[in-house]
């Protein structure tokens, strides 16, 4: 796969920024978290609200040593993977690998369009379907949820009621809701009304669906960074 960055050393991860915060989104939310967030991604989403993180110079190399020492320094005992797109990098599984070891519970935000099989048992993947106006839903690799479990997630970041359909029929297509994992619904902040995406999913009446808020960005400034 393409990227725009040379790879680094297989003990070392390009990272953007390290954070303490609260987990904002997914079955998470409210959890004291440590975030580690790596540079590069493959798709360029409309709707992205950390093109900061497409920047190679913006990335300094961490070993994966150093990333289980700040971890463990930041008192959390959840550590979330994000980017940028995590799994276009070697060592991210490899990181993950040793968070696990170190006892911590470890989140893996994808965009969906990287094989997962690299992954340990034990990483909880929180895995976006692209939609329509993502301009990426062609990005989509629907080999991964063969490899979805109990404590992983689908998310689906809904730009509009044309999304929210195309996304139920999407689930209906690959038979999602059989999989037994939450399927969330997220509004793209600023283009849907919280009020209009919470009656869409009434009115559908489907008990396998689930809405969500970024909290973080309810919290504080949506522009803000670290948080």
């Amino acid at each position: 796969m393409k990227t725009d960055f040379a790879a680094p050393a297989a003990d070392t991860l390009p990272v953007v920024e390290t954070f303490l915060s609260l987990q904002g989104e997914s079955t998470h939310a409210g959890r004291l978290c440590f975030f580690i967030r790596s540079a590069g991604c493959n798709l360029r989403c409309a709707y992205c609200d950390t093109a900061y993180a497409y920047d190679p110079a913006a990335a300094a190399p961490r070993s994966i040593a150093e990333l289980v020492r700040l971890a463990s320094d930041s008192g959390a005992n959840l550590v979330e993977l994000t980017g940028g797109e995590p799994m276009l990098h070697a060592a991210t599984p490899r990181l993950a690998e040793a968070l696990l070891d170190a006892r911590f519970e470890v989140l893996l935000e994808t965009n969906g369009s990287c094989p997962l099989a690299a992954l340990p048992r034990g990483v909880r993947k929180i895995v976006d379907v692209k939609l329509p106006s993502s301009r990426m839903s062609d990005r989509n690799d629907p080999e991964n949820y063969a490899l979805l479990g109990p404590g992983d997630e689908l998310k689906f970041v809904t730009g509009s009621r044309a999304d929210f359909d195309w996304a139920r029929a999407w689930i209906d297509r690959w038979h999602l809701a059989a999989l037994g994992i939450p399927l969330i619904f997220s509004p793209v902040f600023g283009a849907v009304k919280f009020a209009d995406l919470a009656q869409w999913l009434i009115d559908a009446r489907d008990p396998a669906l689930r809405m969500q808020l970024q909290m973080h960005k309810v919290i504080w400034d949506p522009a803000r960074r670290g948080v």
